[in-house]
């Protein structure tokens, strides 16, 4: 029997001599992966339309000291304080297109959790392939291969030689803290 030949749908408020805990648990990785998908596609709505707003304000006050620091000198003061405030706005768009970055960032983890999802649902609910353990080392290589930084496959690793799951999680922020506290220190 494959996933195709078998009723969609929770039938665990009245199971018949069909039920079965695996196609519950297919459904219930199939609804995690759609909540995923459906958070992403809405914050991408916004966090385009932000993006998009940032980059304009960013171009606007390029303009702005540009025309600034071609003034007339007749207005010193008053152009150092624009000067210095266009400064100061254009400071707060580069940290918010940094925060846009990571945001990127976590689209994209967040896009391999669901296709990682995806593929688990698949496995556990094919007969054929969920006792078999090559076809649970390749699903394992599969979602290795998707981590694109050394310390999230060093988390990965971890959690596939039995450290605890809150453990690899404490070790992999702990990681991210210390880089960033180097990244400071080179600065």
């Amino acid at each position: 029997m494959t996933t195709t030949d078998v009723p969609r749908g929770t039938t665990a408020h009245s199971p018949d001599l069909g039920w079965s805990q695996v196609r519950e648990t297919v459904l219930m990785l199939e609804l995690a992966a759609a909540q995923i998908d459906a958070a992403m596609r809405d914050s991408n709505a916004s966090v385009d339309v932000l993006t998009g707003s940032f980059t304009n304000m960013a171009e606007t006050l390029r303009l702005i000291t540009g025309t600034l620091a071609e003034a007339d000198a007749s207005a010193d003061e008053t152009r150092a304080r624009l000067l210095s405030a266009a400064g100061q706005v254009s400071g707060m768009v580069n940290e918010a297109v940094v925060a846009f970055q990571f945001y990127d960032k976590l689209a994209q983890r967040l896009a391999h959790v669901t296709h990682s999802l995806g593929e688990l649902s698949e496995l556990v609910g094919d007969q054929r392939r969920i006792f078999n353990p090559q076809a649970w080392v390749e699903l394992q290589g599969r979602i290795r291969g998707k981590y694109t930084t050394p310390d999230e496959r060093e988390m990965f690793e971890a959690v596939m030689t039995g450290t605890p799951v809150a453990e690899a999680i404490a070790r992999y922020v702990e990681t991210l803290r210390q880089q960033k506290v180097d990244d400071i220190e080179l600065f």
